[in-house]
């Protein structure tokens, strides 16, 4: 087995944490709390990768980073400035995204009506970059992700793969040291997505940034993250934290490797616990009968 490779591993310095949750509860307006006590630090260049039931708040967690949605209590910091989630006192404010993170969804989102190229400047335009600028920093990015020969194509014209990459490309365009993605390989085919997960690692190999990452799948939670956490439902919570300690860089051995087979089955059964946890039903309330009456 290849060395690890320390180069992208988490800081050792003394560097603030890229993120760090401080008894952090979610919950929307007056109904029921979403995610609650969430204590979660992750250091740069970090690899954390959020699985868990339905519905636990995978996703929620990410627009917290993000400053899309604000955070209903505790404190969240990001580079160890209070981020905007945390700024936001009502979950009517609207809340402005941190300039020095990015966001992958779950569908690439992409216009129609403009190009590969087009789509990746749009966080560029909407910076106001100089053209100057931004063609350099848009050809770069599609180098990144092996679509420079497809830069005129239109969205139509690619394949679900592809479309993709170029959502990737335009996270990465503007140098993120924050990445979040959210179930970006979810809807591909199993080959589609094994590949994209090595070009992602590729990726990361070149630039480095903190990585949070939602999936389903713990085969891919494990062969990309150095951190796994799972979490549980209703309301969600941080049920556990494993530690990947697969070396860097990985690759398809790293899928044939034993170490990997020991930690897919070992997430696999901390993730169906908390699940069947999740689905089982509360025990029926119990009361006392008065004296002299028969419980029905």
């Amino acid at each position: 087995m290849p060395p690890a490779d320390t180069t992208h591993a988490p800081s050792a310095t003394s560097d603030p944490p890229a993120v760090e949750f401080r008894a952090v509860e979610k919950r929307y307006g007056s109904g029921p709390v979403i995610l609650d006590d969430i204590n979660l630090t992750a250091a740069p260049g970090d690899f954390v990768a959020l699985i868990g039931p339905s519905g636990c708040g995978k996703s929620t967690l990410l627009k917290l980073i993000a400053g899309l949605s604000p955070i209903t209590r505790g404190e969240l910091l990001l580079a160890g400035r209070t981020s905007p989630a945390s700024l936001s006192t009502s979950a009517t404010t609207p809340n402005t995204p941190a300039d020095d993170l990015a966001y992958v969804f779950q569908e690439p989102t992409l216009l129609p009506w403009l190009t590969v190229a087009a789509n990746v400047a749009l966080p560029l335009d909407l910076r106001a970059t100089p053209p100057a600028r931004r063609t350099p920093l848009v050809t770069a990015a599609l180098a990144l992700v092996g679509l420079a020969p497809r830069a005129d194509y239109y969205p139509r014209q690619l394949s679900g793969g592809q479309k993709m990459r170029v959502s990737i490309a335009r996270a990465l365009v503007l140098s993120p040291q924050i990445l979040l993605l959210d179930e970006p390989f979810g809807a591909l085919d199993e080959m589609t997505r094994d590949r994209l997960n090595e070009e992602l690692l590729a990726i990361r190999e070149r630039q480095r940034w903190t990585a949070f990452f939602v999936t389903h799948s713990v085969a891919e939670a494990v062969f990309l993250s150095n951190r796994i956490v799972v979490m549980s439902a209703n309301p969600g919570r941080l049920h556990r934290e494993i530690r990947v300690d697969l070396p860097y860089p990985r690759t398809p051995a790293t899928r044939r490797a034993p170490a990997y087979h020991r930690l897919v089955d070992e997430v696999s059964q901390l993730l169906r616990s908390v699940e069947d946890i999740a689905t089982t039903p509360p025990e029926p309330e119990t009361r006392n009968p008065k004296p002299g009456t028969v419980p029905l």
